[in-house]
Formats: structure tokens, sequence, C-alpha cells
């Protein structure tokens, strides 16, 4: 079951790299204005976007799989047909490199049988919520 209670939510607030699958070059819109808060908060943010070359100051990836960094938490910002695919690249960057313990999927953006395999990998997930929203109500 994906985690909706508070000690879990605050539980996965502990991260420190944080990939952002979707993050935006273009202020205004969620998936740049979230990311450029949690590195205000002090998270690692690592962006994921192949058309960018960097966001937020920070090199960006093509994928998951392509950061070099420990990841603590993925970040998702893609629509939630797009989903599957990314866990199971999350899935696969779990099972080799025994990172990316955690993956959030964003307000309006939730996929139960992905979000279930994720879940048997071990792997905490969240969805349908807003990391912004979650650590200010939490942690503000």
């Amino acid at each position: 079951m994906p985690i909706t209670d508070d000690a879990g939510l605050d539980r996965l607030l502990d991260a420190e790299t944080i990939a952002v699958v979707g993050c935006s070059t273009t202020p205004g819109k969620a998936a740049h204005d979230v990311p450029a808060y949690l590195q205000r908060q002090g998270y690692e943010v690592i962006p994921v976007n192949p058309f960018a070359d960097e966001v937020l100051g920070e090199r960006a990836y093509d994928a998951v799989g392509e950061v070099e960094k420990s990841i603590d938490l993925v970040d998702v910002f893609r629509p939630s047909e797009e989903v599957p695919d990314i866990v199971e690249a999350v899935r696969e960057r779990h099972a080799g490199r025994g990172d990316a313990g955690a993956l959030w999927l964003q307000l309006g953006i939730s996929h139960d049988e992905a979000a279930a395999a994720a879940e048997s990998d071990g792997i905490d997930v969240v969805q349908d919520r807003c990391l912004k929203v979650e650590h200010g109500r939490l942690r503000g």
C-alpha cells in the first residue's frame, strides 16, 4: 500500500538526494518550482530531463539510470501513463545499486499496478501528493 500516513511521509522527507523526473526549465511550472523549493530547503536536487542540459543550476540527466550519485528518493512529474516505464527504471536501479528506495508521484499522478510492483521490490511509494505541500505541512 502506498504511504499515506504522516509518520511515513515524514520519514521520506529525511531524504538528502532527490532525483526529479520531468524537472522543468520553465519557472512557474510546478515541475520547476517544487524542485526549486526543495533546493532551498537543503535537498540535493538532480534533474532528470532528456531535453535539458541543466536545470536549477544542476546537470540534467536523460534517465534515472544515468545518475552517478546515490539517490534517496525519485520525485515524478510525468503523466500517469508514463509511470510504468519510470517505475521499471527505478526498480532496475534499486535492484542494481541499492539506492532509489522511495518513489514519490506528484499531485494528480498515480498508477496502482506500477506502485504495487515497486513496493514488491521494497521501494516506498507515495501517489497523488505534492512533495512541497507535504514538506511545508510536516516540516514547515
